[in-house]
């Protein structure tokens, strides 16, 4: 992830409002160790095994409270660690190090959780991880959503779409509310974004019958929203023979709806090349990670 992310605040920005956000007008208790000589070593401890992300985030931090800090990041983002594991370690004013204790922990205990989940269900396709994609969603904390997805790509995941401009996504209320998944895709391409953009097209489908008008207008992506493994399979026959019959593209086929680990492992098994999960970034649980600080003259 760059340091400054195209849409949305840089890393720089988001720490500068979460420390203003703590910090306030000032740390009222850290303060009295300001005229200390002494400086410290803080290092994170993990406190229970996961997968690494957010090290440039906990970096930012210190180096807003403390230019002259040295962070250095023992635990690259998107590897595994163990309990016990030293991730990351960072030299610096012990005031600096106690004010932004808290701030770096947060991130940094958010997007390992993240990661950590995502590797769950990468490991719950198994072999098929080379043929089946876990996907995010826009399920994201407000502001974080930079800083979520790398955590999913950390973890063995792929990214959806970033927001409403990079992808055409045709929901079931915008079936509903324009009367028809050809009367969206019609009013789409009269305005012709989508072409001149070259923008892909996924379409949310409820039924096979919706999922074969969404190939005859030109899908890119299929999504089969809350479908039994046996509907899944059903329809995908469906769409391979409309397809070979209209001599259209066959489109990649996505399944959703709160998917859990263990139904990765009974759909890995379809004839289908992306799983979406909102649970990657909406409900995954910070990780326990601890911060202990060492003093030195």
């Amino acid at each position: 992830m760059s340091e400054k992310c195209q849409f949305g605040l840089s890393v720089r920005d988001l720490v500068k409002l979460a420390l203003a956000e703590d910090i306030g007008p000032g740390d009222v208790t850290s303060v009295v160790l300001d005229d200390l000589p002494k400086k410290g070593v803080a290092y994170f401890l993990a406190k229970e095994a996961g997968r690494m992300s957010g090290g440039n985030v906990a970096r930012e931090v210190f180096r807003q409270l403390d230019p002259r800090s040295r962070f250095r990041q023992l635990v690259p983002d998107g590897a595994d660690f163990r309990s016990g594991d030293r991730l990351a370690i960072v030299e610096g004013k012990l005031s600096a190090l106690l004010s932004g204790e808290r701030t770096a922990l947060n991130f940094l205990q958010r997007l390992c959780g993240i990661a950590t989940l995502t590797r769950e269900y990468v490991r719950a396709l198994g072999k098929y991880a080379n043929s089946i994609g876990i996907y995010d969603t826009r399920k994201t904390t407000p502001l974080l959503r930079h800083l979520e997805k790398k955590a999913v790509v950390d973890g063995g995941g792929r990214n959806h779409r970033f927001g409403l401009f990079d992808m055409v996504m045709i929901k079931n209320n915008h079936v509903d509310a324009a009367g028809g998944i050809r009367n969206v895709m019609r009013a789409l391409l009269e305005r012709g974004e989508i072409v001149q953009r070259r923008l892909p097209v996924c379409i949310e489908a409820r039924t096979c019958d919706e999922a074969l008008e969404a190939l005859v207008v030109g899908a890119d992506i299929i999504m089969l929203d809350n479908m039994s493994p046996q509907m899944i399979r059903k329809c995908v026959t469906r769409l391979k023979k409309l397809a070979q019959e209209l001599e259209l593209s066959m489109p990649e086929i996505e399944v959703s709806g709160g998917i859990t680990p263990e139904d990765v492992r009974r759909l890995r098994t379809l004839p289908i090349q992306r799983i979406s999960v909102g649970r990657l970034t909406h409900s995954a649980r910070a990780l326990d990670i601890s911060m202990r600080i060492e003093l030195f003259d």
